[in-house]
């Protein structure tokens, strides 16, 4: 009786681990082949903010961001 409780949870605990790595890996593709953020739309956030967006300053935002996606 025992037995059948153990192998239960067991079975439980491996598919939502499984599950997790397994979400988490399409995220993390889904995310490299559609990035969340463009130049054109970060362009559009710093003149929201009041700043005047000179092109290497995106191009390090972006760079900045395209490593966190890459980790």
């Amino acid at each position: 009786m025992w037995t059948y409780i153990l192998v239960g949870v067991i079975a439980l605990l491996a598919g939502a681990a499984l599950g997790f790595f397994i979400a988490r890996k399409y995220m993390m593709d889904y995310l490299k082949k559609n990035p969340p953020i463009n130049e054109n739309m970060l362009r559009v956030m710093m003149m929201q903010m009041g700043q005047k967006p000179s092109q290497k300053k995106i191009n390090q935002m972006m760079k900045a961001m395209n490593n966190q996606v890459n980790k």
